[in-house]
């Protein structure tokens, strides 16, 4: 059978059921997937010591020759191995590798290796030996040169690869492996995706030579230079599919929705508050994307309590208030007789769906404007015939109803709202709350909720919201389809937070601090890792709190004067929504909860946030939550008690102290983890490859560009059919995401 990407490795290797286990692991199934899971870090060639010379505990390097090299197994343990001798001018090593017999088969007697390794010593005899070394043929001695994989008469290699490993997989088996790939022949039959002038205008190496400088490098400028060829190809196929998304969708044609300027005045005039610059530049820049017939697509990116909420009431506002219009063939601008237009509101938990229905009612209640609620657990409106002041509970088949006639404008929801049996009249305009909550498969879902009434279907305008911080580079990548608008301020009278690190050491005295918060009138969250306590015999291994258990204990020990309610994902919908009505209304001074509570839950009067155990929290994480108290003029706390006083606990903790704002926490993160290690990073199905990439603002907007220039040109990328096979990979992967 010929050997190809998609050939699985299962069928070109004998596996264990342990090795099988591992790569699956690994997430390597495929000679491709072997291909590209790529070394993590390089080990150099290190001055090599003479065996005579070896002691008990030594990290050492020696090259000489293999003899008596077999497959056995272990006497008691029965473990499959290879064992055999290598010997230099001075002596001769035992070497024993367990779970490898293959290194038997693979290693000719008399080869000449480079052995690395801890010295060991058998306990009765004293006898030293190498267990489990990295073992590597070689050409020559004493140099440590492995066989050219660039052809006969090449460089030799003076690194050697170390890959992320799993029980039963060692880097040496990957190491071997990928050589034997290499020796079929595979290499010459690959087609590059990346077009020739771009490889050479960015002076990358082709797809052959990189995955040879990637595996084998001879100096460290190959690898690293193997490693930004791939970088570049990753975040450029990203950016591409996006760009291709993204002039897929704008062929079809948008209402154009110009708003009475003074209307629009009127309605702010009515908010409570002033905006801030920030958000003036991104309600001006909504209105523009509103006049043009090309549908907008706009991120906007905002801190907690930055007021996004704010800006989509007025875009809606806008859209729900405008006789739309519509350009026909010869560019004339034509107004259409609608209805309302129809607004899509979509949240992913039923919590902030909540929050952000009565925060519309708010907004709306002076206008004849009916907004709707969905969610799994029922459906609402506002105004009722019943209650015209208010919302009331609905059927679902009466609010799906008024939602596909029209009479219901603004629709808010969960993932409800993209249920077929939801249609919409006139659907002009989509908000998408925490977006990267949300596949593309299911934000392409809501957007497809065309006017069915129309011979030539419109497609709504977008807007997606997201308080994650994300470091700007791995937004233009991720959201490459999306305008990104920043909103960098908070609302004039805001105080900024005070964190404060608290071990336990230090739990008394700032119990007595949430204690005159409360006395006060002010309320308080305390967050906690766990729903439940662990089995009593996994208990000494999870030290995390509970927060059935964490609520009990401060109601006894703490806080037994004030009422503590308990929410987490396990509760039901409308038994978490009663707490949380108790908590909003006062009833509750303390909320113990989960995580459940970072996105959304706006209590004005909560100024307090304990987090146990927020090292366990990734920045961006403990960031939403902290959030949670920084919804009003009043001095917010926030307390991260920590068990731990490692180095790099400190540091992250710290960092949460001394951000500004979640963008600069989100750099701080990424500058002080690196972009593989960065808190959620893993979500969005970036390599850590290219996610250390992201560091270069350079390198990926040079991407971006290609990737816009590319597809202005052909859409369809019918020059580079390599290209675009791999770019509908991509795409294939973000609408199943």
């Amino acid at each position: 059978m010929a050997l190809t990407l998609e050939t699985l490795v299962a069928d070109r290797f004998r596996l264990t059921p342990t090795q099988r286990e591992a790569l699956r692991r690994l997430g390597i199934e495929t000679i491709k997937d072997l291909l590209y899971h790529f070394p993590n870090r390089y080990g150099d060639v290190v001055e090599s010591r003479s065996i005579e010379s070896l002691r008990q505990g030594d990290q050492a390097v020696v090259f000489g020759e293999v003899s008596g090299l077999k497959a056995s197994k272990g006497f008691r343990s029965k473990v499959a191995m290879a064992d055999g001798y290598v010997s230099d001018q001075t002596g001769r090593i035992h070497c024993v590798w367990f779970n490898q017999p293959y290194l038997a088969k693979m290693t000719p007697e008399g080869a000449r290796v480079r052995i690395e390794g801890r010295v060991s010593a058998r306990r009765k005899s004293g006898e030293l030996y190498f267990s489990n070394p990295r073992l590597e043929v070689v050409s020559e001695l004493p140099n440590g040169s492995a066989d050219s994989l660039f052809g006969t008469g090449g460089p030799n290699h003076n690194l050697y690869p170390v890959y992320p490993e799993s029980r039963g997989i060692s880097s040496a088996w990957l190491y071997h492996n990928i050589q034997k790939i290499f020796r079929s022949g595979l290499l010459d039959e690959l087609e590059d995706p990346l077009p020739g002038h771009i490889l050479v205008k960015y002076h990358l190496p082709n797809i052959r030579t990189a995955l040879v400088w990637i595996h084998a490098p001879a100096k460290p400028a190959d690898a690293e230079a193997a490693r930004k060829r791939f970088a570049f190809e990753e975040i450029f196929l990203i950016q591409l599919s996006r760009q291709r998304l993204r002039a897929a969708y704008r062929a079809n044609p948008a209402l154009i929705i110009d708003p009475d300027r003074r209307a629009l005045a009127q309605f702010l005039k009515r908010f409570p508050f002033a905006l801030t610059n920030a958000q003036e530049r991104s309600i001006a820049a909504i209105i523009t994307d509103f006049g043009s017939d090309q549908a907008m697509e706009r991120l906007l990116e905002g801190d907690v309590g930055s007021g996004k909420t704010a800006v989509a009431a007025v875009a809606a506002f806008a859209a729900v208030t405008t006789r739309p219009s519509i350009r026909n063939d010869r560019g004339v601008l034509v107004p259409q007789n609608y209805g309302h237009l129809q607004v899509a509101y979509m949240c992913p938990t039923e919590i902030l769906a909540t929050q952000q229905f009565e925060s519309f009612i708010g907004y709306f209640a002076y206008l004849p404007i009916r907004i709707g609620l969905i969610t799994s657990s029922g459906c609402r409106v506002f105004p009722s015939k019943v209650n015209p002041k208010g919302w009331t509970d609905i059927s679902r088949s009466q609010l799906l109803a008024w939602v596909e006639n029209g009479e219901v404008s603004i629709l808010v929801g969960t993932h409800a709202l993209i249920e077929k049996s939801v249609a919409f009249r006139h659907l002009a305009f989509v908000i998408i709350d925490e977006q990267h909550r949300f596949g593309t498969a299911q934000r392409g879902r809501l957007l497809r909720k065309n006017d069915a009434s129309n011979d030539k279907p419109s497609v709504p305008h977008l807007l997606s919201m997201t308080a994650t911080p994300i470091p700007r580079t791995l937004a233009l990548t991720i959201y490459g389809d999306l305008d990104l608008t920043l909103l960098d301020e908070t609302p004039a009278g805001r105080k900024p937070i005070v964190t404060e690190i608290v071990y336990p050491s230090k739990r008394s005295e700032t119990y007595e601090k949430i204690r005159q918060e409360l006395r006060a009138g002010r309320q308080a969250f305390v967050i906690c890792p766990r729903i439940d306590e662990p089995d009593p015999e996994k208990a000494a291994a999870v030290i995390a709190k509970s927060v059935k258990e964490e609520a009990a204990r401060l109601k006894r020990e703490i806080f037994p004067e004030y009422e503590i309610g308990v929410v987490h994902g396990k509760l039901k919908p409308a038994e978490k929504e009663r707490v949380m009505n108790d908590f909003k209304d006062g009833r509750l001074q303390i909320l113990c909860a989960t995580s459940v509570v970072e996105v959304g839950v706006n209590v004005p009067n909560a100024t307090v946030i304990v987090i146990e155990g927020a090292e366990r929290f990734g920045l961006a994480q403990l960031h939403q939550l902290r959030g949670r108290v920084m919804r009003s003029s009043h001095q917010a706390y926030c307390y991260c008690f920590a068990e731990t006083t490692s180095p790099k606990s400190v540091e992250r903790l710290q960092a949460l102290q001394t951000a500004k704002n979640g963008f600069e926490l989100a750099e701080a993160d990424m500058a002080q983890r690196g972009a593989g290690g960065l808190s959620g990073a893993r979500q969005w199905g970036v390599s850590d490859v290219a996610m250390e990439a992201l560091k270069n603002l350079k390198l990926v907007e040079t991407a971006r560009q290609e990737a816009s220039r590319l597809v202005n040109e052909d859409q369809e990328l019918s020059k580079y059919p390599a290209l675009r096979l791999a770019a509908e990979i991509v795409t294939a992967h973000i609408h199943f995401e």
